[in-house]
């Protein structure tokens, strides 16, 4: 028998007894992988935190570069960069908490404060409806909803205000955060500080144990995957900011009281792809319904017409090209990702979708060519 035959059938053979072992014992494999992740979580976060501050310190490195132009402070222009970016990250985090989460708690408070008379509107809306249908029911009784609701968001805003000392209580998850965040801190500067350090010794270790008809084709795939969830990230922080700004402004002609609340709700969900949009105007929608039916259908035209500006005017202008996903494609990327790994799929299923709907493109292309070449 031919050796490469030989060694072909091993390889298949030895392939399909490791397939078959990891669907029997599918929940050991799953325990372990689970596992790991958790032992290199700080390194995940950090390179997270590093990824999304890339873009930012690479702004700063380039200012600070052309500021300090060839001087003997030239060295100084990376460890500045990464300083800056992280004092932007945390003026952000800053100005978001100091502004919006009070907004944020008198929103809420307000609406529990009128929660007896929205309650009371949604039953004399029944009782009225009931009559004009000439239904043979009885006057719904909602008080025990009333109730119920009132002391859902009270235990929710109390939560809210107790939170730090709630926090003490839970000592031992607490360090563990503190040092998994340090932890992801340090790695997250380190890898931001020494960019092109690391990036070379990792070509020197690919082209070193890697053949190179196989390690071209890695960088490739390694640098388009880093452009789309560049592109992916960028985009959809921007999409969400603006977004539930504008929905702020709005919502102060519409219902003034509620527009911090519905404007971050707004901002939020619009980081979730697809289905973030739609959540985000069902949640808003229904908590300016319990205010009156006609403000939450004036919200709704205002979003549509919003999301409609939004994602045809000031998205491409501000972001660019999209990630290069058809809708359809999107869709379904977004379906099988979350009923794989729930919220987590959600958000990255697509731009992993876009990777391999570019390498599958750029496939079924090299081999029409070569047919029509041939």
């Amino acid at each position: 028998m031919d050796k490469r035959l030989f060694k072909s059938i091993l390889l298949i053979i030895t392939y399909a007894v490791l397939l078959v072992m990891v669907l029997v014992r599918l929940d050991v494999v799953t325990g372990t992988i689970g596992y790991v992740l958790g032992l290199f979580r700080p390194l995940i976060i950090g390179f997270a935190l590093a990824f999304v501050l890339n873009r930012p310190c690479h702004f700063f490195f380039r200012l600070y570069s052309r500021g300090l132009g060839r001087t003997r402070a030239a060295g100084a222009a990376r460890p500045l960069a990464v300083v800056t970016s992280y004092l932007a990250l945390i003026v952000v985090v800053t100005a978001v908490i100091s502004f919006v989460v009070p907004k944020l708690a008198e929103s809420i408070q307000t609406f529990i404060l009128n929660l007896s008379g929205y309650i009371t509107n949604i039953q004399d809306w029944l009782n009225r409806l009931a009559e004009y249908l000439h239904l043979d029911m009885k006057s719904l009784d909602l008080s025990s909803l009333n109730q119920t609701l009132e002391n859902l968001f009270k235990q929710a805003l109390g939560f809210l205000s107790d939170l730090g000392p709630r926090l003490l209580e839970f000592t031992t998850g607490i360090v563990s955060l503190v040092v998994t965040g340090v932890l992801a801190l340090v790695f997250s500067i380190y890898m931001l500080s020494g960019k092109e350090k690391l990036l070379g010794q990792c070509r020197r270790v690919l082209r070193a144990y890697v053949p190179k008809k196989f390690a071209d084709p890695i960088t490739d795939v390694i640098h388009l995957t880093s452009d789309t969830f560049t592109r992916f990230v960028t985009g959809q922080l921007i999409e969400a900011c603006i977004l539930g700004g504008l929905c702020t402004v709005g919502m102060l002609f519409i219902q003034p009281d509620y527009a911090p609340l519905i404007g971050v709700t707004i901002g939020a969900s619009a980081i979730i792809p697809v289905a973030g949009a739609y959540i985000g105007a069902i949640v808003s929608a229904v908590l300016l319904l319990m205010v009156s039916p006609l403000k939450a259908l004036i919200f709704l035209v205002f979003l549509v017409i919003l999301q409609q500006i939004e994602g045809n005017v000031i998205y491409p202008k501000v972001v660019g090209s999209s990630i290069g996903l058809p809708g359809l494609w999107v869709l379904a990327a977004v379906t099988v990702g979350g009923g794989l790994l729930g919220l987590e799929g959600v958000l990255l299923s697509v731009p992993v979708a876009s990777v391999l709907y570019t390498l599958l493109k750029r496939d079924v292309r090299r081999r029409l060519d070569s047919q029509e070449n041939g």
